[in-house]
């Protein structure tokens, strides 16, 4: 798909003057001052817009969203992949953010939940409060079930959320899948399906029974 295309990388921040990443290389210098073999070139499509940068190979796909793009949508959580906080959509599927470098992901296509309003139908986008922009509609169940208490976890629940009912469309089945259900077929998505599938998100708050009930507003 053709679009928007930014040209972003540490030298170009610093050309330009723009805020440094915050990284720095062992030993304490910036990560400009890494030697080439310790940088690469990655392109990576965000939400409809191509960017390309030069980063340390280290850098995961997490700190490059929010320190190299400023979408702080996904939030940085355990930092080990565990509490699910940090779930993007990779290529249309979930993914931690945090475990991935984002040099291995070149030309890949991802979805933050600034994205998510843009993967609706625009006749089946919901208003923001107060008039704000528009919502996917998982965002306005989110809303209208309160769905969220301190709200850390909701981002990464909504990408999940997103990403299960893709998945359960395209017929790949879950642990509690009935294993007599036809091969392929779309998988209906029981309140023990969404729990199973959305198992990896953690909300301390315990608002999971209004997840659940958001998430079963949406499905097709």
């Amino acid at each position: 798909m053709d679009g928007p295309h930014h040209e972003t990388g540490t030298g170009d921040r610093a050309r330009d003057g723009a805020r440094p990443t915050g990284h720095e290389a062992p030993g304490g210098g910036a990560v400009g001052t890494l030697p080439d073999d310790c940088r690469s070139t990655t392109t990576l499509r965000v939400n409809g817009v191509s960017h390309t940068l030069t980063v340390d190979n280290r850098r995961v796909l997490l700190d490059l969203l929010r320190e190299d793009l400023d979408l702080v949508g996904a939030k940085k959580g355990c930092d080990h992949g565990q509490c699910g906080a940090c779930t993007v959509l990779l290529d249309g599927r979930r993914v931690n953010s945090c475990l991935l470098p984002a040099v291995a992901l070149d030309g890949r296509e991802v979805t933050t939940v600034e994205g998510l309003p843009a993967l609706a139908p625009p006749e089946d986008r919901a208003d923001g409060a107060d008039g704000g922009g528009p919502l996917h509609p998982l965002q306005r169940a989110f809303l209208d079930r309160d769905a969220f208490q301190c709200g850390y976890c909701t981002p990464g629940q909504l990408c999940s959320a997103v990403g299960a009912i893709g998945e359960a469309v395209a017929g790949h089945p879950s642990h509690v899948t009935d294993p007599a259900a036809p091969s392929g077929e779309p998988v209906p998505l029981t309140r023990a399906e969404i729990r199973e599938r959305l198992s990896g998100n953690l909300c301390r708050c315990g608002a999971y029974p209004h997840i659940v009930e958001a998430v079963e507003d949406v499905l097709p």
